[in-house]
């Protein structure tokens, strides 16, 4: 019990210090985290308590980010509000697939999102836009998607959110981060809500991550702000954390699926 206590905190603070630190894509780590080395034995289980903690550890963060000004609330409130329907949507639909052939999905979802922060990157990123209703629509639409992974992957999605803000508004990175928070939050709290009603969250675990990860995502936070220039080496960096967890994710859902 001692064990995954600490297991449990350590695990959080690294969660909440990835997302004080490069914003929505880091809660791609949760549910790995919580299934290997917290011990959570059910993957949905794992899923729908890791969203349940990442939601709370994204607003923490988000009230840091919020006070330095690096937040777009306009871009993030509809964002938010719209990615929701595709949250509940991909939850559910989450919820009704066999835990290890979502994880395998998981994984290698996380190989594709490894590859891809990996590749440098050759045309500048797009001017800020005018909060019109053109606008306003592509971010909706970028946010069904986002919130669509997100719920899906038990906020493992997450990762669309950063880059997806950019795309829809062209705001600069830091402000992607700060303004994911609040769109990571609220898809998270969706899809924690719908595994909550069917009983598949473990309350004493999500508790323990989530205090872990408030002091993480203040450390995070902090840093971000001082290397919002160097994104490409964290992305980097990040990148191939996130490939070699993908290969021990597809490696042992890929074990129990031949089992069958």
């Amino acid at each position: 019990m001692i064990e995954q206590t600490i297991a449990a905190l350590a695990s959080g603070g690294l969660v909440g210090f990835t997302l004080g630190l490069i914003g929505g894509g880091g809660s791609i780590l949760a549910t790995p985290l919580l299934l290997y080395v917290v011990g959570v034995a059910q993957p949905h289980i794992a899923i729908g308590t890791g969203a349940l903690a990442v939601s709370i550890n994204a607003y923490a963060n988000l009230i840091g980010h919020a006070r330095k000004g690096n937040v777009w609330w306009r871009c993030a409130l509809v964002f938010a509000g719209t990615g929701t329907v595709g949250a509940l949507i991909g939850s559910s639909l989450g919820k009704a697939m066999d835990g290890q052939r979502l994880l395998f999905l998981f994984g290698l979802l996380m190989l594709a999102v490894g590859i891809l922060m990996l590749r440098p990157r050759k045309t500048p990123l797009p001017a800020a836009r005018q909060a019109d209703m053109r606008t306003c629509l592509k971010t909706a639409g970028v946010a069904v998607v986002a919130g669509a992974a997100s719920g899906f992957f038990g906020i493992g999605g997450g990762f669309l959110i950063v880059p997806g803000l950019m795309f829809a508004t062209g705001m600069p990175m830091i402000n992607a981060v700060g303004s994911s928070l609040f769109a990571v939050g609220t898809f998270g709290l969706a899809t924690a809500v719908n595994y909550a009603v069917s009983g598949l969250i473990d309350w004493r675990i999500a508790a323990e991550f989530i205090a872990g990860g408030v002091f993480g995502g203040i450390g995070g936070m902090l840093l971000a702000t001082k290397l919002a220039r160097r994104r490409n080496t964290l992305n980097r960096l990040f990148a191939a954390i996130v490939m070699v967890v993908a290969g021990y994710v597809l490696y042992k859902s890929g074990s129990s699926l031949a089992l069958f």
